[in-house]
């Protein structure tokens, strides 16, 4: 249940469209949910805007599965990072769901509709950024915010970033995804006045340092209002997006 959820039920109350103790009900399933091998928070859409979301590595199928299949009881369910083998073991349990194999999200119910706020544009430095870049970008969909994607335009070759100077400009929020030398995030920060998410990822050769070259660049920019996350964390960088944008 989020705050949208909320404010239905208390109206449904107060109109008489739904009884106190039925209420009750289902305010009492907003608690942690023990299912052996996970505790499922399902009050946290309520309490901070943002469902549970599964980080599939580390879990087995069956068990990603199964948190889906009680996560989407509920509402929407999302997992990322998760292979074609997982897909075809939720399928299973929640027929409904989809998958995205470049973004490795799978969801389960359907996208949101955005909110009427400025585009989060997701801008990638190559090609093989991509994974990174959409799984932010389909996260923050998911999350109902407006999209808009900008890939390829590495500071390589830059009049493919300056071709796109209207869309940077009239951003709500950049995310920025770039590996080898990490430099696309600086120059962003220069041309537009929105908040910037510089997103490092391990794309490079070996001096790469598999993404720390990317992170400590990013962390060193001179271009005022960028802010960095982790190493390949497409998810946190759409969650820092739909905090600046919904809050």
């Amino acid at each position: 249940m989020d705050n949208e959820s909320l404010e239905k039920l208390l109206h449904a109350v107060a109109d008489g469209e739904v009884g106190v103790h039925d209420a009750v009900h289902q305010l009492r399933a907003l608690d942690i949910e023990d299912i052996g091998f996970a505790r499922l928070d399902h009050h946290r859409a309520l309490r901070t805007g943002m469902p549970e979301i599964v980080y599939s590595p580390g879990k087995t199928p069956e068990q990603v599965a199964v948190i889906m299949e009680r996560l989407a009881a509920r509402g929407l369910a999302v997992a990322t990072r998760a292979t074609p083998a997982v897909y075809e073991k939720v399928k299973l349990e929640v027929p409904d769901a989809e998958y995205d194999p470049t973004a490795r999200i799978i969801w389960a119910g359907a996208k949101p509709r955005p909110h009427e706020v400025a585009s989060v544009v997701v801008a990638s430095g190559g090609t093989s950024d991509l994974p990174v870049a959409e799984e932010a970008a389909l996260m923050a969909e998911l999350l109902e915010l407006p999209v808009e994607r900008v890939y390829d335009v590495g500071v390589a070759g830059i009049h493919r970033l300056l071709a796109h100077m209207g869309t940077l400009q009239n951003a709500g929020v950049v995310i920025a995804v770039a590996g080898m030398e990490g430099a696309l995030p600086s120059v962003v920060g220069g041309l537009t006045g929105a908040p910037v998410i510089a997103v490092p990822t391990s794309t490079g050769y070996g001096a790469s340092f598999g993404g720390l070259a990317a992170l400590l660049s990013m962390l060193n920019s001179c271009a005022p209002g960028v802010a960095v996350v982790n190493i390949d964390n497409g998810f946190g960088a759409a969650a820092m997006a739909q905090r600046i944008l919904l809050d």
